[in-house]
């Protein structure tokens, strides 16, 4: 039956079904297909508060580059190291929201994620082998566990700035008393103002971006930080005297945003997930082989710095009686698998 509608035939020629061949014939041959089947490339962002060499840069600078190469592009990770933002919080802030896919508190963990600050009681942490088996094991897990659900992020790995030394451009510390009337910049977080009151000095809370222009302009005598960030964060410029007191043990995390990561296929989650093994392994090696009085002199005497190891006890022993009950108390189950851990 005619509807009324002319039927519109195009002829098939010998001309078109050539043309059509060598089409077909191309994308086999390119193994591509055609653009709107394509899968695109997924983005993903990476911040930190300081640029290559920092340690934690430099780890998290090779992990962009490596998940993006083994991934042969599917997954473009860009590292931005001090350019989007240079704040702790700004960056885990951004994190949580979802508006970049991983960062690291840096110093500030236990000011992000409190329940880390047990691992920054003073000298509860005694050796890196103690503290790389309570967080690469059940800790760590349950650490993990309640980031996911209390603040919607996941820990890709956990690595630390080393155990801190003071450094000042007053005089060396060799005993509790000498740090008296000394101001010392601490991350801005109660587990550090409370190691630096309870050992002796005055603490002052400060980002890390505030703190070489306050200690050139006298509002700080000097701060705290472990030997392999002295030179990249250029404190030997501002300072005369590093003593090697190991008062905290400098644990933090890099975390990625949870819809992020579960957005992503099962063998891209793999792959994140080790390779941030790999990159743990590299700033771990990295913060743990320098951080000796030898490394610390080759270092910083050079620089125009002394450095000194006092005897660690009377500072110890200060820690235990003035720092220690409240958190003991605070993290009492933490607490006793930390103490049990113990190597």
């Amino acid at each position: 039956m005619q509807t009324g509608i002319p039927r519109i035939i195009v002829p098939t020629t010998r001309r078109t079904l050539v043309k059509a061949a060598a089409g077909l014939a191309g994308i086999l041959a390119t193994g591509k297909a055609p653009a709107f089947a394509q899968a695109q490339p997924k983005k993903l962002v990476i911040a930190h508060i300081a640029p290559v060499p920092e340690s934690g840069a430099v780890a998290l600078d090779w992990f962009a580059k490596t998940v993006t190469a083994r991934t042969n592009g599917a997954l473009q990770v860009e590292f931005h190291g001090a350019t989007l933002m240079t704040k702790e919080i700004d960056i885990l802030n951004a994190v949580k929201s979802g508006n970049i896919f991983m960062g690291t508190p840096a110093g500030a963990a236990a000011t992000i994620f409190p329940e880390m600050g047990v691992f920054l009681v003073p000298y509860l942490i005694s050796s890196y082998q103690q503290a790389y088996g309570l967080l690469n094991g059940s800790v760590g897990d349950k650490l993990d566990k309640i980031f996911q659900e209390k603040y919607g992020v996941k820990v890709a790995y956990y690595f630390d700035y080393g155990f801190r030394h003071f450094w000042n451009s007053k005089r060396p510390i060799n005993e509790p008393r000498d740090l008296r009337g000394l101001k010392m910049r601490t991350q801005p977080s109660k587990v550090f103002t409370d190691t630096v009151n309870g050992i002796g000095a005055v603490a002052v809370p400060l980002g890390w971006a505030e703190v070489i222009t306050a200690a050139q302009q006298g509002v700080i005598d000097g701060a705290d930080l472990p030997v392999v960030n002295m030179v990249p964060l250029k404190a030997y410029e501002v300072s005369k005297y590093y003593s090697m007191t190991a008062h905290n043990y400098g644990s933090t995390c890099v975390a990625m945003n949870l819809g992020i990561f579960n957005s992503l296929t099962p063998e891209q989650q793999k792959l994140i997930l080790d390779t941030g093994r790999e990159a743990q392994a590299q700033v771990r090696g990295a913060t743990e082989s320098i951080d000796s009085e030898k490394s610390a002199k080759e270092l910083l005497e050079s620089r125009g710095m002394t450095v000194n190891v006092p005897n660690r006890e009377p500072f110890e022993k200060l820690a235990r009686e003035k720092v220690w009950p409240n958190y003991q108390k605070n993290y009492s189950e933490l607490w006793d698998l930390i103490v049990a851990s113990k190597v």
